[in-house]
Parts: structure tokens; C-alpha cells; sequence
């Protein structure tokens, strides 16, 4: 699924961004590796390759404070470090994250991308379906609604998220 980019502007600005000329919005970019997230308090465009890895972009519509991470593996096993690679850190790091921002989660919209079946195994659930589904339930248990996705199949995706207003561009690999 592919999301259209954003229809035309209130014409009032967002708020922390600068303009370029009345119309042009001036986004930071962040390119966004496997085991990292990004928030943001300012616009910023978001760039990242997808697999079997799932992002899970969050923004607040009213504040236009959002953010991206990307893990890999579902479930922190607590025989390495706590890092946002497992997707049951990343998600509530993220979450944390907007909430220092001044986010509230109550107001919080997500979109899901990735999860491919990159390699599997057909006697188990694949990597990608598994981390879909914590997404979808972590998601469930904060109240966080889920707006659009593009999860699942067989290929990669590359992924544009911009944090400000949750529009987000896919293309499949």
C-alpha cells in the first residue's frame, strides 16, 4: 500500500519548523539503521530499509511531534543488553520517547510497515509475521490505534515516514 503524499496545507505553519518560502515546509533527514528510533519535536523526514524488520511510526496530529524505530527481533531475551533491536524495547522507548516530547499517549496514531517472510521455515511462523503481531498487540495494550499498514508478504520495503504529520511513502524492494 502505497499512502499519498499529504493533500494541501491549512496554510497555517507547523509548529518548530522553519519554512523555505510560504508553502515549502524544511524537514530534517535522518536515515534510520536496524536497532535504532528517531522522535522528533521538529519535522523531520525518516528513511528506512525494511525485511523481516518491523517500524512502528507514532505521531501526535495535534502537537505534530512523532517518531520511527526499527527493530528486528520481537522479544528482548534478557541474555544481552536491553536494546530497541526487540521490539518489545523499541516500542516502549518510542512511546517513552514521545511522551518526554510532551506527547500523551491517548492521542497517539501508529502505522506498521515491514515484517516480510524473508526466510522461512514452513514449520514456523516466520520472523516477520512474529514481529508483526507484538507490534499489533503493544500497540492494543497502550490504546494506540493503528491507521495504515503495509505488513507481511514476501518482498522488502523501502520506508519514508515524516514525523510531524505521519505521512508515509513505501516503495517495495
Amino acid at each position: 500500500m502505497s499512502m499519498a503524499p499529504p493533500a494541501a496545507s491549512s496554510g497555517e505553519p507547523a509548529p518548530r519548523s522553519k519554512r523555505r518560502s510560504a508553502d515549502r515546509l524544511v524537514r530534517k533527514r535522518q536515515y534510520l539503521h536496524v536497532g535504532q528510533l528517531h522522535a522528533a519535536a521538529e519535522a523531520t523526514t525518516v528513511t528506512t530499509i525494511l525485511g523481516s524488520c518491523v517500524a512502528v511510526c507514532l505521531w501526535e496530529p495535534k502537537s505534530r511531534i512523532g517518531g520511527i524505530n526499527h527493530f528486528v527481533l520481537p522479544h528482548w531475551a534478557r541474555t544481552d543488553r536491553l536494546s530497541p533491536r526487540y521490539g518489545n524495547v523499541a516500542v516502549a522507548s518510542l512511546v517513552e520517547s514521545l511522551c518526554a516530547l510532551g506527547c500523551r499517549v491517548e492521542n497517539l496514531k501508529a502505522k506498521i510497515f515491514g515484517g516480510a517472510a524473508i526466510l522461512q521455515a514452513s514449520w514456523e511462523a516466520s520472523l516477520g509475521e512474529r514481529n508483526i503481531e507484538l507490534a499489533r498487540v503493544l500497540l492494543a495494550q497502550k490504546g494506540i490505534p493503528i491507521v495504515g499498514e503495509d505488513v507481511g508478504g514476501r518482498h522488502g520495503r523501502k520506508l519514508v515516514f515524516q514525523t510531524d504529520d505521519g505521512t508515509a511513502w513505501l516503495k517495495r524492494l
